[in-house]
């Protein structure tokens, strides 16, 4: 298994950071229905194909299943730090939260002040097998550990050998969550970052076609502010959990608001 040296990770992440910076406009990064990018290639190949083989199996005992029938149906790692990150996973999320990743994600996006999220809360891997779903949603807005304002999610595919008829590709929805304006393949190493507010619907809610031998693999990571959203990304102002269109726009418990702590 090939271990990077500080100095290799510290290239990788300034490579990183150009590509978001690079981004076109138009091209590979867009301002309606709401700001996101996508990057192809985006890791050094050696890092994405660490991720590829080091990712775990669904028998490892990190992985916590969602099973709602109409609105989720997928696995997620249950981290609770960044000392649960696997051997193989750490340098790339040592990159994705890094100061050089931020700095250019809040340029591109401009959002000041961004920060990681150390409890990894909802984040880390995410794993989806044939017939599952991701109902059309808005995340969630509150962090309980630290009181901030989620504003971005970022993604990275680790899927090789993805073929259109498979499905799993992300989903863009307009303001309402009505129509999808944009479908994203999940193709292997492609980032994907966008904003995450009120209004920008997405999700993935036709069942995948994947091949029974492969499953729908990938990195997905949250980012905060202490400065609120902007008055026109916010439909719901006190804390929330992510509200579902199959759901009336409500959480799982049939709540639009939820406590906080």
């Amino acid at each position: 298994m090939l271990n990077f040296s500080q100095s290799q990770i510290k290239k990788i992440a300034d490579s990183c950071a150009l590509k978001i910076q690079n981004a076109e406009e138009g091209v590979n990064f867009f301002q309606e229905p709401y700001k996101h990018l996508f990057i192809d290639n985006f890791f050094d190949i050696n890092l994405a194909n660490k991720c590829f083989e080091m990712f775990p199996p669904l028998t490892d005992k990190c992985w916590e299943h969602a099973n709602d029938a109409d609105i989720e149906i997928k696995y997620r790692t249950n981290w609770k730090s960044e000392l649960d990150i696997p051997d193989g996973l750490i340098d790339a999320i040592r990159i994705l939260n890094s100061a050089e990743f931020l700095k250019a994600m809040s340029k591109k996006f401009n959002i000041e002040k961004i920060i990681p999220d150390p409890y990894f809360t909802g984040g880390g891997l995410n794993v989806t097998k044939r017939g599952g779903l991701l109902d059309v949603h808005i995340d969630g807005n509150y962090h309980d550990a630290t009181g901030l304002n989620r504003r971005l999610n970022a993604l990275v595919y680790i899927n090789k050998n993805w073929h259109p008829s498979w499905g799993g590709e992300f989903g863009i929805y307009d303001d309402k969550g009505d129509v999808c304006l944009k479908k994203i393949e999940p193709l292997f190493n492609r980032l994907v970052i966008f904003d995450s507010h009120d209004k920008s619907f997405h999700g993935l809610p036709a069942p995948l076609n994947f091949p029974e031998t492969e499953t729908r693999k990938s990195i997905i990571l949250y980012y905060y502010t202490k400065e609120s959203r902007p008055q026109n990304q916010i439909t719901v102002k006190d804390p929330h959990s992510a509200l579902w269109k199959k759901r009336n726009l409500k959480d799982k418990s049939g709540k639009k608001t939820r406590d906080f702590y």
